[in-house]
């Protein structure tokens, strides 16, 4: 099978796209994939990385206020659309599938022309604008969240979940936390606030190190690149933790979210997805500055199904938040409440959902 991914803009469309192309690579070699993003986008740096053939197109988001930037953002969607029905015409692709971005507007929208089966997958329980639109042109819209459903025409949609969460589930590894220096035997939260961190989260957690420190669990906080050196100066005032472990980011994340039994952290899809397929519970911090609000929604699905505790930013606290990790971490039943609750959520064969969906259209159309 010959397919077309195109994903871009933030890590959360591209990470699952990755997800869904090893995946298929791992069981299907032969299977042959090209990758249409942005010239300078983060999936330009990414996807080159993975050995996966990468076009690019250039193409921006429309300003959600009225601005003469969108009637070139109008221009370059036409010239891009233009441009991805070359690419798809001398790539002859069985299927193409959009994972998000806006990258995905012309990619998809030139293929559903072109008459191939198309794919949009949707992340998040609200969808972005470019999702909106070419649900009205592809044959199927894939979504991680029962509720994004009401977005959609009900039979163009199947629930697959997130590509990402088959790739962190596996066995629980407690032997990971020896290499951050902690013990094996004690009970674990991960605190983190996305890839680049988050100021107001860092800000609580640093006020709680002194209260972590008498706590009978250990933290482990990753505080992003950009924010690691001002938390080291605090730390340095207040004196190093035995229990609390502090890191600028976590490469190895599958393995570490396979070792802790409580994660602190932002409400995006990707997270979330790879939480539930661990039974992982959560006290998740919605990020207030995203489109839709829609980390709060996502948020809001895991706390109604009791998975997760909910705290929005502008109530988080020192207080409050050692106070609601206190509530997991020191009663097992809690816990395993939320685990079975987080469990029952997760979709574990996300990525051959996702597959089995593309196959049967490029068979449904050779038919």
């Amino acid at each position: 099978m010959k397919i077309i991914v195109s994903g871009g803009g933030t890590g959360g469309h591209i990470y699952p796209a990755l997800a869904l192309i090893r995946t298929i690579k791992q069981k299907h070699p032969d299977t042959e994939c090209l990758y249409i993003g942005t010239e300078k986008g983060l999936e330009s740096r990414l996807v080159p990385r993975e050995s996966i053939p990468f076009k690019s197109i250039h193409i921006t988001g429309f300003k959600r206020s009225l601005s003469f930037e969108n009637v070139k953002t109008v221009a370059r969607f036409l010239k891009g659309v233009s441009r991805c029905k070359k690419i798809i015409r001398e790539f002859k692709p069985d299927v193409v599938i959009g994972t998000g971005g806006y990258v995905c507007g012309p990619v998809v929208y030139a293929a559903a022309k072109l008459h191939i089966p198309t794919i949009i997958h949707e992340q998040n329980s609200v969808p972005g604008l470019t999702n909106k639109f070419l649900s009205r042109y592809v044959d199927k819209v894939a979504i991680c969240f029962e509720s994004a459903k009401s977005f959609f025409d009900e039979k163009k949609v199947v629930l697959t979940g997130n590509p990402r969460a088959s790739e962190v589930i596996g066995e629980k590894r407690r032997g990971v936390l020896s290499g951050f220096g902690l013990k094996t035997t004690l009970p674990t939260v991960l605190i983190f606030g996305g890839s680049r961190g988050a100021r107001p989260i860092n800000e609580a957690v640093v006020k709680s190190f002194s209260n972590f420190a008498q706590k009978n669990y250990q933290v482990i906080y990753a505080t992003g690149d950009v924010h690691y050196e001002a938390v080291k100066k605090e730390i340095a005032l207040i004196g190093e933790k035995g229990n609390i472990k502090v890191v600028p980011f976590i490469h190895n994340m599958p393995e570490v979210l396979r070792a802790v039994d409580l994660v602190v952290s932002r409400a995006g899809a990707t997270t979330l997805a790879e939480l539930t397929a661990l039974g992982l519970p959560s006290i998740l911090i919605p990020s207030p500055y995203v489109t839709n609000n829609h980390q709060e929604k996502n948020a809001k699905t895991l706390l109604e199904n009791g998975a997760a505790f909910m705290l929005l930013e502008k109530d988080l606290s020192s207080a409050k938040l050692v106070s609601l990790i206190d509530k997991i971490l020191l009663d097992r039943e809690q816990m395993e409440k939320m685990q079975a609750a987080a469990r029952k959520l997760g979709i574990r064969d996300a990525s051959w959902r996702l597959y089995e969906v593309m196959e049967n259209l490029a068979a449904k159309a050779k038919s």
